[in-house]
């Protein structure tokens, strides 16, 4: 593993997960958060980065495909929670990618509908999806960059310049309100989807390296990425809780954004900024949806017209959906979240964890407990919290809507325990 190698995969893997959709949670999330940033920085991180970055680690260490991630549980269960995770992305996060550059570029200087730029903007995206450019590809080498620079101007602007005066919270809990937040960046199931990626990538420039050259090369690249992911988010986190009092208590999150733009670099990076975004968030969308369109093909042995029909649905998905404003996208993605993204924690956990506690019969169990666990919570989302109160008020953490944490946890030290303790069958003379 040279530093060549280290650098390139480090910055592939933080672009996968610079999703530019991301760039307008944090700043609405510190400046509710107040003088207690810190907490739901914290708790933002550990769902947003921490547990991506494990996901990057557990790809190094299996060096394989999203299936091999709940294999153990079963090859049936693996296979729908594939098509489950695919369907989400090209139903949330993708056209998410559509309202956020009509908040952030159209709606500013055009009075034009949401669906008149979703319609444009998927249009778009399904010739780039059908063609296969490598256009995007090379811009978006330079597009991260870009807003990487503008960002890291705007936090440094912000925390130099401004006081450190802040305002009391806005969030009832904030270290678990992060938490929840940072599902909405969709990263763990990124790391899922994108390790595997960069996996065949290292495979077809790395042929003679070893299986352990490649693991340390993937890991050490997570790490760096990592850091770089923490860094924007909480610098992104603590300069909106610098902007506390600035702007109206409702302000939409793209519009925080932009505001806290022009406060700090002026009208001139902010519309550079607008056009930045917008084009990366294009860039997501055409990676999502060829994402997609690639698994179905697979699985219709390598079929065109899967391919084209799955580009076509999923483009159609992208406009119906990313008519609606980003807060709305936001609400109607949470109860999704809820069903699958603690599954998709505790898959990663246990890819992530030594052979030894993570047999095919720990991996059943813990899985099984945390999807039934997580009912509450997804019922909750949906507005059922209260008619199932008197039911779940007794699972621990269950206000925080992480009611399947502990007994995932607890479920996972019984059965590893139990594999460890239990006698080895002997051999027949």
């Amino acid at each position: 593993m040279n530093k060549k190698s280290l650098t390139i995969t480090s910055f592939a893997l933080f672009s996968l997960f610079f999703g530019a959709g991301n760039l307008i949670l944090p700043p609405l999330l510190g400046f509710k958060a107040g003088n207690l940033w810190w907490l739901v920085a914290l708790g933002f991180c550990i769902s947003g980065v921490l547990i991506p970055m494990l996901g990057i680690l557990a790809h190094a260490k299996l060096q394989g495909t999203m299936f091999d991630f709940a294999k153990k549980v079963s090859p049936t269960f693996s296979m729908a929670y594939c098509y489950i995770v695919y369907a989400i992305a090209v139903a949330l996060p993708s056209p998410r990618t559509a309202s956020v550059t009509h908040e952030m570029a159209i709606q500013p200087l055009w009075d034009s509908s949401y669906l008149l730029t979703s319609f444009i903007y998927f249009s778009l995206v399904f010739v780039f999806v059908i063609n296969r450019s490598k256009v995007l590809d090379l811009l978006g080498k330079l597009l991260t960059p870009g807003i990487l620079i503008i960002l890291l101007m705007i936090i440094a602007t912000a925390i130099f310049t401004l006081d450190f005066d802040f305002l009391p919270t806005e969030v009832k809990n904030p270290f678990s309100h992060g938490i929840l937040e940072g599902y909405q960046t969709f990263d763990a199931i990124g790391a899922v989807v994108v390790g595997a990626v960069i996996i065949i990538s290292i495979n077809l420039k790395e042929k003679t390296a070893s299986y352990e050259a490649k693991r340390k090369l993937i890991g050490r690249a997570g790490i760096i990425a990592g850091i770089g992911l923490f860094m924007v988010y909480g610098g992104l986190i603590v300069t909106g809780a610098l902007f506390g009092g600035s702007f109206d208590t409702d302000i939409k999150r793209t519009a925080l954004l932009r505001g806290i733009s022009t406060n700090t670099l002026g009208n001139t990076a902010n519309f550079l900024l607008s056009i930045l975004v917008s084009l990366a968030c294009f860039t997501t969308a055409v990676g999502i949806v060829t994402g997609t369109s690639d698994f179905i093909k697979e699985q219709f042995k390598g079929s065109d017209l899967a391919y084209r029909v799955t580009a076509f649905l999923g483009c159609l998905l992208g406009v119906l959906v990313g008519q609606f404003n980003v807060g709305y996208i936001i609400v109607v993605a949470l109860p999704a979240l809820m069903f699958i993204y603690p599954i998709t924690i505790v898959l990663i956990l246990l890819n992530v964890v030594p052979k030894k506690y993570a047999s095919p019969k720990v991996f059943k169990s813990v899985v099984l407990i945390t999807i039934l666990f997580s009912i509450p919570d997804f019922l909750g989302s949906v507005g059922l919290g209260e008619a199932i109160q008197p039911f779940t008020s007794w699972i621990p953490l269950n206000q925080h809507q992480m009611g399947w944490v502990l007994p995932a946890l607890t479920t996972f030290l019984i059965t590893a325990v139990y594999n460890e303790l239990k006698p080895m069958p002997t051999s027949k003379a």
